[in-house]
């Protein structure tokens, strides 16, 4: 274990839920690769930010999970990764997907059902899709892609391809069969899985250590003979590092690695959530660590950042999910007849209608 990992406190209650803020380790950057993480968190919280506001006039429909809070694990981890490398994530994963770089327009066109959105409307919050940008995922089922994770990785290493396949889930998904299977396999096989679980203490409306015997959810993937460690997941710069270690590792063909991403959502599960399971007080109380506020006073304070640079910063952003909004506005709905199409293939000599195929 690192120096910086071994500096992050176990999570067992609320008074130590909240990471050092002075995690060593953290990376040295530049002023521009420190406005591009400030301008992708932004992104990502004022996307979230807008789709909370049109699910509520109704534009968005079906369940819809928020990333505010978290945006420092998805920028941050993103930094690591190459364009041939694949992204697998949770249903919380818009975040992912605007980091990964799927297109805001596309991104939001999704978010309203229509034929124009990445997954062209039939994925919706849950199953945003991009194949041009190896982002699988999406996966409404908990734990759902973390097989499918080991499924690419296992893919990448027959063909020997040198890519990295990095799953997100959350610490509910520690809890399900596919977890242990999946890290059991990587490991078994040594396969270039980079598994990233981002604990932000609530497996919906479960607090941890209600549902967990073992809190710290590193030592369950040490016990797979895989080098874990925890990290201080609002704070990007050591996200970005640890991220950065983890996947050269996994890069060389040493097998799967294991971060822990210790985090906090600021809204409730999902929109349908009434929030009866955490006092108000403990939510104020990570938000004095939103990572957002804390990156951007650090960069004033290295004087990388100036209050028109941060003014220009929003404004562009803000024009960017307006711009979107209206593409999501304008876009149309799928035909009728594609129904059935990407459903089943019909065989042989059957009418396209008939049962029987697959």
């Amino acid at each position: 274990m690192t120096e910086a990992a071994a500096n992050v406190q176990p999570i067992a209650s609320t008074e130590t839920a909240v990471p050092k803020p002075d995690t060593p380790g953290r990376l040295e950057i530049s002023r521009e690769h420190g406005l591009r993480l400030l301008h992708e968190m932004l992104r990502i919280r004022r996307f979230e930010e807008k789709c909370a506001e049109l699910y509520s006039a109704g534009k968005i429909r079906g369940f819809l999970h928020l990333y505010i809070g978290e945006e420092a694990v998805a920028v941050g981890a993103m930094q690591a990764l190459g364009r041939e490398d694949a992204v697998v994530a949770t249903y919380r994963e818009h975040g992912h997907a605007l980091a990964r770089g799927v297109a805001v327009d596309r991104l939001m066109a999704e978010m309203y059902g229509k034929h124009q959105g990445c997954s062209r409307g039939r994925g919706g919050s849950m199953h945003v899709f991009d194949a041009q940008a190896r982002f699988y995922g999406g996966n409404a089922i908990v734990g759902g892609g973390l097989p499918i994770a080991v499924g690419l990785a296992l893919a990448d290493k027959m063909q020997q391809r040198p890519r990295v396949t990095a799953c997100f889930f959350g610490d509910g998904a520690v809890a399900e069969g596919e977890f242990h299977e999946s890290l059991n396999l990587a490991s078994l096989w040594k396969l270039p899985v980079l598994f990233l679980c981002e604990n932000n203490l609530y497996a919906m409306g479960t607090r941890l250590e209600r549902a967990q015997s073992q809190t710290d959810l590193a030592a369950k993937a040490r016990s797979y003979l895989m080098p874990a460690e925890p990290v201080d997941g609002m704070d990007v710069l050591a996200v970005e590092a640890a991220t950065k270690r983890a996947a050269d590792a996994v890069r060389r063909g040493e097998g799967p690695a294991f971060l822990e991403f210790r985090t906090y959502r600021f809204r409730a599960h999902s929109m349908f959530d009434a929030e009866l399971y955490r006092d108000k007080s403990e939510v104020e109380i990570w938000k004095q660590r939103d990572p957002i506020t804390t990156f951007t006073s650090q960069l004033k304070e290295r004087g990388m950042a100036t209050d028109g640079i941060l003014y220009a910063l929003n404004m562009s952003v803000a024009d960017e999910i307006d711009v979107a909004v209206q593409f999501a506005e304008a876009g149309t709905w799928e035909p009728v007849d594609d129904l059935l199409k990407d459903v089943y293939t019909p065989a042989e000599g059957r009418p396209s209608g008939s049962y029987g195929a697959a």
